[in-house]
């Protein structure tokens, strides 16, 4: 008999963790999975009191994920990851290896070869692996999608992305820098800005048009409160199709939490998406028209789905209903690869291996730009 919900476990992702409580909210939102298991944190009070606050049998709280691993052989449907992803590789290894299917958080890995690593295990054993890039998850942007996809805009001629926050050079109320997690404060063969950062802009990139980035012209620098680890990044890059990328993320710039911006440029229009302000879309036309789509009018295409409307329009939804629309999303993945096809279960708003690779290539090719101060093609996979 096919489950309608399927249990999961988490590697990760304690009551004290940066996405823990974001991913144990979202997931089980549209009652799609449910939350049984877990290796929450290396510290045992805190592994266990997550345990508690998240009302999983004790039980099935493990102070070692490997046991988990082992011991939840075929009883969970899913193992997230969602540990700092310097350590997502071992930990995705060995579960693809025992015939887990695995829901990471991004990055998938922290390098290209360990990511490539992972995809022959993947394409050998027709492993299920996703990652969660969750900024597509919101309605709004899925929304832009579709009405490029349309030609709403004429040929798209120019992007430009931007992804501002003020982590790295904030100070708190002792006067002294905000000190983010120890995996933070280390660059690695691509910056860990870029693993943080720029695997979200790749992917709305690729996710909105389609295209695959062909090379790319990058600056780095280090402005912020930790002198040697890169903490902004400009770039520009050209996709498949001819579109012209600008490109800038940063965690030195004050006055932005997260001031992730989208703005498209078509011959016959232009879109933008500011995430601090989820729920509209500004589109202009060529006769200088101005309009706001929002959920609720008439003339939407995506946005008044009932899987979007939670709630009536006029109460606004955001970044954790937009990760929940990715996590039923994932389900139905999940749920085509378990019951009917192992090779064609990716749907258009699930990212897998080659999604996931795709960007990792691309955010290399930045930073030997950077290094060897000249434009540098893309591998492709």
């Amino acid at each position: 008999m096919n489950k309608s919900v399927f249990e999961i476990g988490f590697i990760g992702g304690a009551i004290n963790s940066a996405v823990g409580t974001v991913h144990t909210i979202a997931s089980q939102m549209d009652g799609k999975f449910k939350l049984v298991a877990g290796c929450f944190s290396k510290n045992l009070d805190t592994n266990r009191d997550t345990g508690k606050q998240w009302n999983i049998d004790p039980q099935r709280v493990y102070d070692n994920w490997e046991t988990m691993l082992i011991q939840e052989k075929g009883l969970l449907d899913a193992i997230v990851i969602l540990t700092p992803t310097p350590d997502h590789c071992y930990m995705i290894d060995k579960a693809l290896m025992l015939g887990h299917a695995v829901i990471s958080e991004k990055s998938l890995t922290k390098s290209v070869d360990e990511a490539k690593q992972l995809k022959q295990i993947v394409d050998k054993q027709n492993s299920f692996l996703t990652v969660t890039y969750n900024y597509t998850g919101y309605p709004v942007v899925r929304e832009l999608k579709q009405r490029i996809q349309n030609g709403e805009f004429g040929k798209i001629n120019q992007i430009l992305i931007e992804m501002p926050q003020e982590g790295f050079i904030r100070i708190g109320l002792d006067g002294k820098p905000i000190i983010p997690q120890d995996w933070r404060l280390k660059d690695y063969e691509i910056p860990t800005i870029s693993l943080d950062l720029g695997v979200h802009v790749y992917n709305i990139i690729n996710f909105l048009t389609g295209e695959d980035a062909l090379e790319v012209c990058a600056v780095e620098n280090s402005y912020g409160n930790f002198k040697k680890i890169i903490d902004d990044i400009h770039a520009i890059t050209t996709l498949s199709n001819g579109i012209v990328c600008n490109i800038w993320f940063s965690k030195s710039a004050l006055g932005y939490r997260n001031g992730l911006r989208i703005r498209i440029f078509g011959n016959d229009g232009s879109a933008e998406w500011v995430q601090c302000n989820p729920e509209e879309l500004i589109i202009n036309n060529k006769t200088g028209e101005k309009k706001i789509v929002i959920r609720g009018q008439n003339e939407v295409l995506l946005l008044n789905m009932p899987r979007y409307n939670r709630f009536k329009s006029g109460h606004p939804a955001g970044f954790i209903e937009a990760f929940a629309n990715l996590y039923t999303d994932i389900y139905e993945s999940l749920y085509t690869y378990k019951y009917q096809s192992k090779q064609n279960y990716k749907n258009m708003y699930t990212f897998g291996i080659n999604d996931a690779l795709k960007g990792l290539l691309f955010l290399t090719a930045m930073h030997i730009s950077f290094k060897e101060k000249k434009w540098v093609k893309v591998e492709n996979i």
